[in-house]
């Protein structure tokens, strides 16, 4: 049987969880011609060189900060992927005339899963921390559902409607906000102590907040919204959510 190469592009790739994931599915599933590689990789630029050069390469998880800039370089992009603006997931079909690379955005799928039983009624307005690839799947998912959403940012950008400066974010901003996503990086490992700056103090115990980050299991944003009472999530679920979704892509 031939050898077949599973992988993650992005930079920094150090706290990946997909590696142990994958190589654990493939020993269960006893594929042993089956492995799971880390590609760190600071300039897209550098991604056809890698697609060209392991040519058992048949499928990449994409992460920071590539989500949005690896879309040129793809032969085809699935619906969501193509509404989100966003791919986290890549499909390679390799035959003798030709390499075709398909675009799939599994963080939907990952975020929906993980949402569905934490969210009440009155969270029907959303703020969203942070606008890259991340972001934008949380945004899909939640226009979805009917919720309106908003983005917390540094610099107010005319293009973009419902957005909030970070430092317009005060008391009656957090009293309209009963669900707020933070897609930053602040605070995941090593960078432990950061966190999105906002009036925490404000924060109830009507409010989820919820952080895409899983390492550390407890940032700083959900340490100080649970101090407030507020219900929180870390981005485990959606992790093990998304990464199975994109085996099934693989797999299929």
């Amino acid at each position: 049987m031939d050898n077949r190469t599973y992988g993650l592009i992005g930079y920094p790739v150090s706290h990946s969880f997909s590696q142990k994931f994958f190589t654990e599915k493939f020993n269960k599933l006893s594929l042993a011609n089956y492995s799971y590689e880390v590609f760190p990789m600071k300039d897209i630029a550098d991604f056809p060189n890698l697609i060209e050069q392991y040519n058992t390469l048949f499928g990449l998880n994409v992460t920071i900060p590539h989500k949005q800039s690896v879309i040129p370089f793809l032969t085809n992009l699935h619906d969501t992927a193509k509404n989100v603006g966003a791919v986290n997931c890549i499909k390679i079909n390799r035959s003798s005339s030709a390499v075709t690379l398909t675009g799939y955005n599994t963080d939907v799928i990952g975020f929906r899963q993980a949402l569905k039983p934490l969210l009440k009624p009155h969270q029907h307005r959303a703020l969203i921390l942070g606008t890259g690839g991340a972001a934008k799947a949380v945004e899909y998912v939640l226009r979805e559902i009917g919720i309106e959403v908003w983005h917390a940012s540094r610099e107010k950008k005319t293009e973009q409607k419902n957005t909030l400066l970070y430092e317009e974010i005060n008391q009656h901003a957090l009293n309209a906000f009963m669900l707020m996503v933070n897609c930053t990086p602040l605070g995941m490992s090593p960078h432990i102590a950061q966190f999105p700056k906002i009036p925490y103090e404000y924060i109830t115990d009507k409010h989820l907040c919820i952080d895409l980050i899983y390492n550390p299991a407890e940032t700083q944003f959900l340490k100080k919204a649970k101090e407030h009472g507020a219900a929180v999530e870390n981005g485990l679920s959606m992790l093990y959510a998304q990464a199975q979704a994109a085996w099934e892509i693989w797999s299929n």
